[in-house]
């Protein structure tokens, strides 16, 4: 792994994926103004991407841009949920239990992952899609799975889970950012 290596992929990851980068931020912000709330769930490190996501929402990007908190919330951040999920119904069902009691149809479902191919996820992308829900996704090595239960993806071209990991950071704070343009541009 090398510098080189990581300026490759985030090179790659503009070049190709410009358009889906506007075309997801430009879906957030249309839930947003009809509102709903963006809903987030990854494991691990996306986990804590989600986490991330959620808070530059709630609080802020920047100190520079003051506006009103954004509806974002991480499904991966309740424990005693996670855990009485994972107990109760097995750890495959975390998040498409919360997907059930919580996500409306004016919501969008956000996954973050990098295979794409985690049972848990993939149950909660199934959640939404029989609640009507949107889905969209953060993704790597391909999109795995997961890619055929999103409606809008940005998939980073690397099968490297570090260089994925950053990318993921790269890509939240530009989705934020551009969510912020439209809707207080």
């Amino acid at each position: 792994m090398t510098a080189a290596e990581a300026v490759g992929v985030r090179y790659a990851l503009v070049r190709t994926a410009m358009d889906d980068i506007v075309a997801v931020a430009s879906g957030m912000a249309r839930v947003i103004k009809r509102g709903g709330v963006i809903y987030l769930a990854g494991n691990g490190g996306s986990a804590a991407d989600c986490q991330h996501f959620a808070t530059e929402m709630v609080v802020r990007l920047t100190g520079k841009f003051e506006r009103p908190s954004l509806p974002a919330v991480s499904l991966a951040a309740d424990g005693a949920l996670l855990t009485a999920a994972g107990n109760d119904y097995g750890f495959e069902h975390v998040f498409s239990r919360q997907v059930e009691g919580l996500v409306t149809k004016k919501d969008i479902l956000v996954l973050i992952s990098t295979s794409g191919n985690s049972p848990n996820l993939i149950a909660a992308a199934q959640a939404a899609t029989h609640k009507g829900v949107a889905v969209f996704a953060l993704l790597g090595c391909g999109g795995g799975k997961l890619k055929r239960y999103a409606d809008k993806k940005i998939i980073v071209p690397s099968d490297s889970v570090q260089r994925i990991q950053e990318e993921h950071g790269f890509l939240i704070h530009s989705l934020v950012q551009l969510i912020e343009w439209d809707l207080f541009a």
